[in-house]
């Protein structure tokens, strides 16, 4: 159990939080949600003690380890990502390293009846046990299956971790953090570099997981599926909902309507007092009155109410006129290497047109936008139509900022005409309020640093906009704002996303892309998943390896039914061997127990000149029965996967 008691956080001058109280139990799962930049964040930083509240404690029990994944980290690159996974062993590794070194000492000793080599006999047996009890057996079993579902490839488990993104980074640490199965895991953000199928499979993980769990995630559905609690920070304040997050919606719609009611009557309250203080101020019959009302005032809670999403309002700047023709693909292929990424592509975009590109990760969405903007080279034709000016929005584009700008420089620095009178608007309608305008972009979160990203890809009129991820780090407000700018944008339209909501109503055409093609379906985001007959773009990933098989006919049946026999050969021979393993450890438990005996009686101890042999044979059958547990606890668990 982990709580935090009349918390108080000052920042950039103003509060963060004010007096507030959290207490997270054992085993639940939780969402943390609010806007972007309302402290979500610097909350799990309080739980970990990275930062320290100006009042009030946080309070966690001695005996609770904690496992913490924030948005952004730093990895070492001196490992390869199995080694780096394999660090969240720590203890297990240690004891390993020790019955190594005993073991070597052991080897090289011949004073078998003295007291040292007992000891030494008996340390090797604790440190072996404690091996055993701690899982040692089967941890590098547990490191592959656990990055192999967050998507890694058996042949990129030994490549150093320098050579991957970011993105992969943080799975390395994800995996790091899941394997050691803290009390409560901390997650920020955690689905935002992984793949459909990746999100599947950690969903169905935390899903199960004993410890507690505290979430955040602007991904509706992950926290429907995950948690059963909801807690939103409003105004410097948490409200805690008891519901998943879906129904939390409802329950928060309902008690802002109140608290919109309550604030307009205190405001209809103050403006009458006001008045009569003002009218009769400087009457002295009436000073009593004027006094006490002042008081009445300042002692006043004032209820906060934000600005709502249908209180902000932003529309993209007109679309310069182009031609007709936009984008013309034409046989376009495009390699990485010997690896082939899309093939014989050939598609044509009108103006005004509003299309999606779907499909799972590394089948060439993010490719195809890029050699759209001209930012990869490519055989074949791509051809951009008369007078078309390009905005490109990266899924990297918040890390283009300079950091040590404040929100207004970024945008003024770079804003010309017109617009430059209308900068604080534009910064209002992506969220960024007075208070926000002078924060400096280090501190900004990563939602914070995305909306300004947009804001400065706006500030050019385009006639293409293409986007790629733009909701990744953008809270639900957020997204509404930009969904209703994009229906109103008057330009073309390109999006790669994984997002339904985001896409519903917004685009008229989408582009599927699987097996290196690029298929086009008339029709918004939700006719595309009806013809394709699935619920979700969750489904798309998982159906996909389905659809693939089932074209492939009699070959790949045959192939299956090969692969069934293969399998069935594979578990008969683990089986077997488990059978072999689980005999010869039975046999040496007998001989081993006879000679502790022997051990426990001095009498029966041998003559001097058979003590040399007696030692050496037990040591030898303690070291053999500790290799055949660890060899079957590694084929069980072997058999086990296969068995799934």
């Amino acid at each position: 159990m982990i709580a935090l008691d009349n918390i108080s956080v000052r920042f950039g001058g103003f509060d963060l939080f004010k007096s507030v109280s959290l207490m997270i139990n054992d085993k639940e799962k939780v969402a943390l949600v609010g806007k972007n930049g309302a402290g979500k964040s610097t909350l799990l930083k309080l739980i970990t003690g990275i930062e320290s509240p100006e009042d009030g404690k946080v309070v966690v029990p001695r005996d609770q380890t904690i496992g913490y994944l924030p948005q952004k980290m730093i990895i070492k690159d001196n490992l390869t990502v199995f080694e780096e996974a394999l660090t969240a062993f720590e203890e297990v590794l240690t004891v390993e390293k020790k019955i190594e070194v005993l073991n070597k000492e052991l080897s090289g000793r011949n004073d078998f009846e003295s007291k040292e080599y007992i000891k030494l006999l008996h340390d090797i047996s604790d440190a072996n046990e404690r091996f055993r009890l701690l899982g040692g057996g089967t941890i590098r079993v547990e490191v592959e299956r656990t990055l192999l579902g967050l998507g890694f490839l058996h042949n990129e488990l030994n490549k150093p971790t320098s050579v991957f993104s970011g993105g992969w980074r943080m799975r390395i640490e994800l995996a790091r953090i899941l394997l050691r199965k803290p009390d409560i895991l901390l997650l920020d953000e955690p689905t935002n570099h992984l793949d459909i199928e990746s999100i599947l499979w950690l969903e169905n993980l935390l899903k199960n997981y004993e410890g507690s769990v505290l979430l955040i995630s602007h991904d509706r559905l992950f926290l429907d599926r995950i948690t059963t609690r909801t807690i939103e920070i409003y105004l410097g304040k948490l409200y805690d909902y008891n519901v998943p997050y879906s129904k939390f919606v409802k329950l928060r719609e309902e008690r802002r309507e109140q608290l919109l009611a309550a604030y307009r009557n205190q405001q209809k309250m103050i403006e009458k007092t006001e008045e009569f203080i003002e009218r009769f101020r400087y009457k002295a019959t009436k000073a009593v009155q004027v006094q006490s009302r002042i008081k009445q005032l300042e002692k006043l809670e004032r209820i906060e109410v934000e600005e709502t999403e249908h209180d902000i309002h932003f529309e993209f700047p007109p679309a310069p006129r182009a031609g007709d023709l936009v984008v013309e693909l034409s046989d376009l292929n495009k390699s990485y290497g010997e690896k082939s990424i899309i093939k014989d592509v050939n598609l044509i975009i009108e103006r005004g047109e509003k299309v999606s590109f779907v499909g799972r990760n590394g089948e060439g969405k993010t490719t195809l936008a890029r050699i759209i903007v001209r930012d990869l080279d490519h055989e074949g034709l791509c051809k951009i139509g008369y007078n078309v000016s390009i905005g490109y929005y990266a899924q990297n584009q918040d890390e283009l900022l300079d950091e040590n700008k404040t929100v207004l420089q970024t945008i003024d620095d770079i804003a010309t005409g017109d617009i430059r009178t209308r900068i604080r608007g534009l910064l209002g309608a992506f969220l960024f309020g007075n208070d926000d305008i002078d924060k400096k972009v280090k501190v900004l979160s990563g939602g914070e640093r995305s909306r300004l990203s947009l804001i400065k890809l706006l500030l050019k009129p385009v006639s293409l906009l293409v986007l790629d991820e733009p909701t990744n780090h953008l809270d639900l407000k957020s997204k509404d704002i930009l969904k209703n700018a994009l229906i109103n944008y008057n330009g073309t339209l390109i999006i790669v996303s994984h997002d339904r909501y985001f896409m519903d109503g917004l685009t008229d055409k989408v582009y599927e892309f699987a097996n290196k093609k690029v298929k086009e379906y008339m029709g918004g985001i939700f006719d595309f998943l009806e013809k394709r007959q699935i619920g979700t773009l969750q489904d798309l990933e998982i159906n996909f390896k389905i659809s693939q098989t089932e074209k492939k006919g009699d070959s790949e049946r045959k192939k299956q039914y090969l692969d069934r026999k293969n399998q069935e050969r594979e578990l008969r021979k683990l089986r077997n061997k488990i059978k072999k393993l689980e005999n010869e450890i039975e046999n040496l438990e007998i001989l081993i127990r006879e000679k502790d005996e022997v051990l426990a009686n001095s009498e029966n101890i041998p003559p001097s000149g058979e003590e040399n042999n007696f030692y050496a044979n037990y040591n030898k059958l303690k070291h053999k029965l500790s290799q055949l547990i660890n060899e079957w606890e590694i084929v069980s668990e072997e058999l086990e996967q296969k068995e799934k």
